[in-house]
C-alpha cells in the first residue's frame, strides 16, 4: 500500500510539473517567452532591437549600454491582451463531443526598465531588470475536459541583469554582463476526471547566467549588433498538494526548468537623413527543453518528453522622423515555434508559428524627455494538440485557436 501510495504521488507530481512548465501559454514569443522588453522595439516588430538605437537595446546586446552619453533610463510597460480557446475534440484517436476551455488568456502587464551611466570616455556601465519568461492562463469552463491536462498555471521571472561596455576602438563596442533570475510558479490541474478537486505544485528558484554582445558602426549611419543570453536552469522548489484514497496529501517537490540561449543579430541602415531601415534575425535554444525532471520526497523521479526545436524570429522595418518631435515607425516579423508536432503541444501553450504586425513611435516632449508608444497584433496560426495525462494510456486530442494584441507605452530620460 505505502509503495503504491508513492508511486502515485510521483505520477501525480510529475503531471503538476508539465502544466508549471506551461503557465506561459499566452507569452507572447514563442514558447513561453516574453518578447516585449521596449516601446521602441516593440513599435519595429523588434527590427534592429540589438543594433542600439535606444537604451532598451541592452536586452538584446549589453553592448548598447553605450549606446548614449552621459547618464540615462528608459522604461516601458506593455500590456499583453491574449485570446486562447482549447477545444478538445477526440480522445484515443476517435471523435469524442466538443469540451472547450472557454477564454484561457489571462491579461497580464509586464515592464523592462533600463539604466546607463558614463564612467570615462571608453567605458559605461548599466543595469536592466525585465521578466524575460512567464505570463499565465485560466480556462473560463474550470471542468472542461481537458483540465485534468491543466487548469490555473502561473509562471513569474524577474531578471536583473548588471552590464559593462567598453569602447574598444572607434566603431566598435562590446559589452558583457550578469544575469540574476527569480523564479516562481503555479500549476493546478483536476485530479482523476474533469470536474475532480485540484492538485496544486508551487515552487521557486534563482538562477544565474551571462550576456555579451558586440555594437559595430563601419560607416556614419550604420549599425550591426550582434547579442547573447545565456542559457538558464531553475530548480523550482516547492512542495506539491493533491489527494489520493488515503486523503489529501503534501509533500516536497522540485522540478526541473531548461530556458533557452537567445542570440540575436540586428542592423540599422540610415537610408536618408530622416530615414532609417531595420531587420533582426533572432535564434533561441527551445531545443534544450527535450524532457521535464521531477524530483519528488522522500524519493522519486520523473522525466517527462517535450522535445521542442529551436526557435526562429525574422523582422524588418524602418523608422521616419516626421518632425524634429515625432518619429514613426513600423515593423513586420515572422517568428517559429519550438512546438511543431500536436503531440509536443501543452494545452496551456497555444503557441504555433505567429506573424506579427506592429506600429509605434516617439513624441519627443522635452530635450530631458521622450514618450515612446507601440502596438503589436500578433496572427497566431491555428494548432492541434495530441496529450496524455501522466500514467494514463489515453490521448486527448483538440484544436487550439489563440491571438495576442500588444500595446505598450515608454519613457527616455537623458539626467
Amino acid at each position: 500500500m505505502a509503495s503504491a501510495f508513492l508511486g502515485m504521488r510521483v505520477l501525480r507530481a510529475g503531471t503538476a510539473a508539465v502544466g508549471l512548465l506551461a503557465c506561459a501559454g499566452q507569452a507572447s514569443a514563442g514558447g513561453f517567452a516574453i518578447g516585449e522588453q521596449s516601446t521602441v522595439f516593440l513599435g519595429s516588430a523588434r527590427a534592429g532591437a540589438a543594433a542600439g538605437g535606444s537604451l532598451g537595446s541592452m536586452y538584446w546586446n549589453p553592448a548598447a549600454t553605450a549606446a548614449l552619453p552621459g547618464m540615462n533610463s528608459e522604461s516601458s510597460y506593455t500590456l499583453i491582451l491574449p485570446n486562447g480557446e482549447v477545444t478538445v475534440t477526440g480522445v484515443n484517436g476517435g471523435p469524442f463531443p466538443p469540451s472547450s476551455s472557454g477564454e484561457i488568456g489571462i491579461d497580464a502587464l509586464v515592464s523592462g526598465s533600463y539604466g546607463s551611466y558614463q564612467l570615462s570616455e571608453n567605458a559605461w556601465v548599466g543595469v536592466a531588470v525585465n521578466s524575460p519568461f512567464g505570463l499565465a492562463t485560466k480556462p473560463e469552463n474550470n471542468n472542461y475536459f481537458g483540465s485534468v491536462l491543466g487548469r490555473t498555471t502561473k509562471l513569474l521571472t524577474m531578471n536583473v541583469n548588471p552590464t559593462l561596455a567598453y569602447k574598444v576602438a572607434p566603431g566598435i563596442t562590446i559589452g558583457g554582463g550578469a544575469q540574476i533570475e527569480y523564479a516562481r510558479g503555479k500549476f493546478s490541474f483536476a485530479t482523476g476526471s474533469p470536474v475532480g478537486p485540484s492538485t496544486i505544485f508551487k515552487g521557486d528558484d534563482y538562477a544565474f547566467g551571462a550576456t555579451a554582445g558586440i555594437l559595430v558602426e563601419p560607416a556614419a549611419g550604420t549599425s550591426i549588433g550582434l547579442g547573447w543570453r545565456s542559457a538558464l536552469s531553475h530548480e523550482l522548489d516547492g512542495h506539491f498538494s493533491s489527494f489520493s484514497p488515503l486523503g489529501p496529501f503534501t509533500v516536497g517537490a522540485k522540478a526541473d526548468v531548461d530556458l533557452p540561449d537567445i542570440v540575436s543579430l540586428s542592423f540599422r541602415q540610415a537610408l536618408a537623413p530622416n530615414m532609417r531601415l531595420m531587420g533582426t534575425v533572432e535564434w533561441t535554444n527551445w531545443s534544450r527543453f527535450q524532457d521535464l525532471t521531477v524530483h519528488l520526497a522522500p524519493a522519486g523521479t520523473l522525466s517527462l518528453p517535450a522535445n521542442w526545436v529551436d526557435g526562429w524570429f525574422y523582422s524588418i522595418g524602418g523608422e521616419f522622423d516626421y518632425s524634429p518631435d515625432l518619429t514613426l515607425r513600423a515593423g513586420v516579423a515572422y517568428e517559429t515555434s519550438p512546438v511543431d508536432a500536436p503531440s509536443k503541444r501543452f494545452t496551456s501553450i497555444p503557441d504555433n508559428d505567429r506573424v506579427w504586425l506592429s506600429l509605434g513611435g516617439s513624441y519627443k516632449y522635452s530635450e530631458a524627455t521622450t514618450i515612446d508608444f507601440g502596438y503589436s497584433h500578433l496572427f497566431v496560426k491555428d494548432s492541434e494538440f495530441a496529450r496524455s495525462p501522466v500514467g494514463s494510456p489515453i490521448v486527448i486530442s483538440g484544436t487550439v485557436d489563440a491571438s495576442v494584441d500588444l500595446v505598450s507605452l515608454g519613457v527616455r530620460t537623458r539626467w
